[in-house]
């Protein structure tokens, strides 16, 4: 039994053979231009921090690194947004971010910043090591200098017409009003935003990392030594950028804000911000070692360390091509795995902190944990729901209602529920004291709720290990789900009432109702363990319940039934959580229509300035079907925006099987192949296309489409299709085979 000292036991050793050494955990660096939204932290920070809070639980080895990403063009556009300099926008928002996470509880051993001395000497000696070896290229090319700033301009310092839909205020890198991705060399009439005037062509040199030399070497350690072992999606997106040849990528370039490069004749050049950041990891882990008078080597050069990376989808190719050849050549740690996350929307649209549609992590402790009735509880009620819906294979979508429904009717029914009445029946019926438990009493249901908590731990942990913690939280609810069966199934209130001629609840009927809460005390303790990694302001408060110190939480002590002490007083209980009320998700609800219509607003003073031309406009020379004309006309639909068309993810996908629906004439039940993953796909095309003509067929899939049930099958995407005026189907098809996954825009 455990009371103010917890024993501790041996550390079991997890699936798949020998644990490593040591484990250096990174979750990316976010960029310190601005506030960061949830889901940021759904893609790198709350699974990373799950992760290693297991590890620590376990007692291995594992030091967890991030910091702010302080280089880089954006950071001086912010700072010219704000009216301020770059230093004071990257203090300002490091220190934001960093204590956002902090009141998220992220757990970072040292939350770092890439501005800091120790970063720049690193990464400048990283350059001069690769380049001393003859590993980097130099190259001479001409590009846009602007001659009165005397400077040459980054793609976001050029502004000029948009070639694609006319729009004059398009930048050198992209066009804000139709979203095409553009080069400064294809802007009409471009200027410099810094003076305003015409840049000139100027030829400049800089350093390139030719990743061309090293594709077969990425090809067998990604493509097969990981094949197995790291998820579909970041297998896929690798495999496509090496089966389309990689280019030397430069390393440098001219801006005056960054890292200087350390030659004497790169004057006026920095170290390219892909370049420099990654390295921010290693120089994070010399500040930890620094600061707690360890060696950072073993971190980064041991092979019995397990680096792992936890990244968005938008930084697989840094983390697993780029980063790794990297490191490859100074002699550093290739990582043992990346299991990177797809992204999450909100409300049916993608987050955008440019568009306003976005809940930052601000708003959300501005909003939730610090105001009263808030606090650590609704910190955990986040990473709870958050978990839930990790994007861990594909798009996921948070929204108020899903937040409110996890929380009440999880949480607070099922977990808090449990727990909470567990100790109410404790103080009620067994003196507020730790009850005895009764060998000769016990019974099918009390030995088939003990071995449930063996089997939890045993689950929880496989599923850990493999990054799937979607799957490990359900398992610790599901288990206070039986918790909750069992209580209801041994109805310990009803046994209170066989009394004898004392007036006193019977001997037998005490030992029954002993036996039970005896089971569910022991079940509560297991709980704040199991739970810890992803609640740990719960699992505390557990703790102070049951009047023991945190070292209970060590994970060799799950599935034991000794945790708490035979006539051991325990405190009285306190709810874990709170409802989130109707009134709650209307204020959260609103904020975004609020969002939505300012951006209607800021979008009709554009059409008002810049009419485009109308639908009766026609090129010189176009004709049209005047039989086919009025129904085409009937059949449009209102207009959209770019933002509107940006929120689909069309991708390529080939049909490896299909099959009739059972009682639906119209429906095909179709395996398709996206590159990164199998779905099924429900098609109503069964009366246009027998099921063996359209194997191996490719065809365009909306592929962030929610989930729809049809006929008692989960349908993951639609296939897009054409009708031609005699009603039949026609697929929408690449002109030649073509990988799938490849996305289509």
């Amino acid at each position: 039994m455990t009371t103010e000292n917890t024993a501790s036991q041996e550390t079991p050793a997890a699936a798949g053979g020998k644990l490593p050494k040591r484990y250096l955990v990174t979750s990316a660096l976010p960029y310190a231009n601005g506030l960061k939204h949830i889901g940021h932290l759904a893609g790198a920070y709350i699974p990373a921090d799950i992760y290693v809070r297991y590890l620590r639980a376990q007692k291995r080895d594992v030091v967890y690194v991030c910091g702010s990403d302080e280089h880089g063009t954006a950071i001086p556009i912010q700072a010219m947004k704000e009216g301020t300099t770059s230093q004071q926008i990257i203090d300002k928002y490091h220190a934001i971010i960093k204590q956002n996470f902090e009141d998220l509880s992220i757990s970072f051993d040292i939350y770092d910043r890439t501005s800091n001395p120790i970063h720049h000497e690193t990464a400048q000696e990283y350059f001069t090591y690769l380049n001393d070896r003859g590993e980097l290229e130099v190259k001479e090319s001409e590009q846009y200098y602007d001659e009165e700033a005397q400077t040459f301009l980054a793609d976001r310092y050029i502004k000029g017409t948009c070639p694609n839909c006319g729009f004059e205020g398009a930048f050198g890198d992209q066009c804000e009003r139709c979203g095409t991705s553009l080069s400064p060399d294809e802007l009409i009439n471009p200027v410099s935003t810094l003076s305003g005037k015409p840049p000139v062509k100027k030829t400049t040199k800089h350093w390139y990392l030719p990743l061309n030399r090293h594709e077969e070497w990425l090809r067998t350690w990604i493509l097969q030594e990981h094949a197995n072992d790291w998820k579909t999606n970041v297998i896929g997106q690798c495999k496509s950028w090496i089966d389309n040849g990689l280019l030397p990528r430069a390393v440098t370039r001219d801006l005056d804000w960054g890292i200087k490069v350390p030659l004497p004749d790169a004057e006026g050049k920095v170290l390219y911000v892909w370049f420099d950041a990654p390295i921010g990891y290693i120089s994070a882990t010399k500040q930890w070692a620094k600061n707690t008078g360890k060696d950072w080597e073993p971190y980064w050069m041991d092979k019995d360390t397990k680096l792992v990376h936890f990244i968005g989808k938008d930084n697989i190719v840094f983390h697993c091509i780029i980063f790794p050849v990297m490191q490859k050549l100074h002699g550093f740690l290739v990582p043992d795995n990346v299991p990177a996350n797809e992204f999450m929307n909100l409300e049916g649209d993608k987050m955008s902190t440019s568009r306003g549609w976005k809940l930052e992590m601000q708003d959300y402790i501005d909003d939730f944990i610090k105001k009263e009735n808030g606090g650590p509880q609704l910190a955990d009620a986040l990473r709870y729901y958050l978990t839930t819906i990790l994007p861990e294979n594909k798009d996921s979508e948070f929204t108020w209602k899903g937040f409110q429904d996890a929380v009440n009717s999880e949480l607070v029914a099922i977990f808090g529920n449990f727990i909470n009445r567990t100790f109410v029946l404790m103080h009620k019926l067994c003196h507020g004291k730790v009850p005895k438990f009764h060998n000769d009493l016990i019974d099918e249901q009390d030995k088939g709720l003990i071995a449930e908590i063996s089997l939890t731990k045993a689950k929880e942990e496989d599923l850990l290990e493999q990054y799937k913690f979607r799957d490990a939280l359900f398992e610790v609810i599901d288990l206070a789900r039986k918790g909750n069966k069992y209580m209801q199934d041994k109805e310990p209130w009803i046994k209170a009432r066989q009394v004898g001629e004392d007036g006193n609840v019977t001997e037998t009927a005490q030992a029954q109702i002993d036996n039970c809460l005896h089971i569910c005390l022991q079940l509560s303790a297991n709980l704040s363990i199991l739970i810890n990694p992803f609640l740990p302001n719960t699992a505390k408060k557990m703790c102070h319940m049951m009047k023991v110190v945190d070292k209970m939480l060590e994970w060799g002590n799950a599935g034991s039934m000794k945790l708490l002490s035979v006539g051991y007083s325990l405190r009285a209980p306190e709810l874990l959580f709170r409802k989130i009320e109707d009134a709650e998700v209307k204020t959260q609800i609103d904020k975004l229509q609020e969002a939505v219509k300012a951006r209607e607003v800021a979008a009709s003073q554009v059409a008002t300035n810049e009419q485009p031309a109308t639908n009766n406009e026609q090129k010189e020379g176009t004709q049209t079907n005047p039989d086919q004309s009025a129904s085409v006309e009937a059949a449009a639909k209102a207009e959209i925006i770019y933002d509107d068309f940006a929120k689909l993810d069309l991708r390529v996908g080939t049909i490896r099987s299909a099959e009739k629906v059972a009682k639906a004439d119209k429906l095909l039940k179709l395996e398709v192949d996206m590159g990164f993953e199998k779905r099924t796909i429900v098609s109503g095309i069964a009366l246009h296309f027998a099921p063996d003509e359209i194997i191996n067929k490719q065809v365009v899939v909306v592929a962030n489409l929610a989930p729809r049930k049809m006929r008692g099958i989960e349908s993951q995407g639609m296939i897009l299709m054409a009708e031609d005026q005699n009603g039949k189907l026609h697929f929408v098809s690449p002109e030649t085979a073509i990988n799938p996954g490849a996305t289509v825009s």
